[in-house]
């Protein structure tokens, strides 16, 4: 399979302009013979716009921007992974949220982020409850992932055991934070023996400092692609029987004594309290 990473400044507000640069973006994955293009976190909006725009920007998973990527996807036949800000229809609460869509304009799956990073994403939305399913997409076992999710161990851990082959991880990460790509990726990746994709803005949104480094991590924790710190799109092509290949030169699923760890999580939590 061969995915294509967005790298762009965010359009911070302007939902047609993101869209607009979506179509363009898609396009160059098509001629590129990419079968999934993948954009940062809150893709559609920009990430640090405040909670009062982030409601007024929000819409359903079947909203009309969830049309838009749709047709896109259809009209270059490739699937699009993109983010954007959730609305609920029963309460109202806006999520942090990323929608797949397949190349026929089907909607797959969608996620909303369970770890929120600091006060932005706390006073910007409500966190989800539940990760996403590991899903059967173009013959990959795939599993979904936004920023700051990627950083705790214990959610990846949980989709390789659930048989993710691929974690797609949209994301917003700014300076002085580029050990998220460098170090913690890679591991994801290694100490799962899978692929992450890691998808990143660049450049100035507010206050934040976007770091790039865009990447794409194979199972070994090596670099597949990966980008600079400014804007571009990076292609990889991923073989699925590397996985297998890692998995049994590296037991790290097998080898796990996970009745341990529950004694030392049980333990630790009456403690705490």
């Amino acid at each position: 399979m061969r995915i294509a990473c967005m790298q762009i400044a965010p359009l911070a507000s302007d939902v047609a302009g993101s869209l607009d640069l979506l179509e363009d973006h898609a396009a160059k994955a098509k001629a590129a013979d990419c079968d999934l293009l993948v954009t940062p976190e809150m893709y559609l909006t920009g990430y640090n716009i405040g909670a009062a725009r982030v409601q007024q920007l929000a819409q359903p998973v079947t909203g009309p921007s969830a049309e838009r990527v749709a047709e896109i996807a259809r009209r270059n036949g490739l699937a699009i992974l993109y983010g954007y800000p959730e609305k609920d229809p029963d309460g109202g609460a806006a999520f942090n949220s990323v929608q797949l869509i397949d190349q026929s304009g089907n909607r797959i799956a969608n996620y909303r982020k369970t770890h929120l990073y600091g006060d932005v994403d706390r006073a910007q939305f409500q966190a989800g409850d539940a990760r996403a399913p590991v899903i059967l997409w173009h013959g990959w076992k795939v599993a979904l992932a936004i920023c700051y999710d990627i950083e705790f161990p214990e959610l990846t851990r949980a989709y390789a055991l659930g048989g993710a082959e691929l974690v797609l991880t949209p994301t917003a990460n700014m300076i002085p934070y580029d050990s998220v790509a460098t170090r913690l990726v890679p591991a994801r990746a290694e100490e799962n023996g899978l692929f992450v994709v890691y998808a990143n803005y660049c450049g100035t949104e507010a206050a934040f400092d976007y770091c790039g480094l865009s990447c794409v991590c194979g199972p070994d924790g090596r670099d597949v692609a990966r980008a600079g710190r400014g804007p571009g799109l990076i292609v990889a092509d991923l073989d699925r029987s590397e996985i297998a290949q890692t998995r049994q030169a590296v037991r790290y699923l097998t080898d796990r004594r996970p009745e341990i760890y529950n004694r030392t999580v049980q333990r630790t939590a009456r403690d705490d309290t």
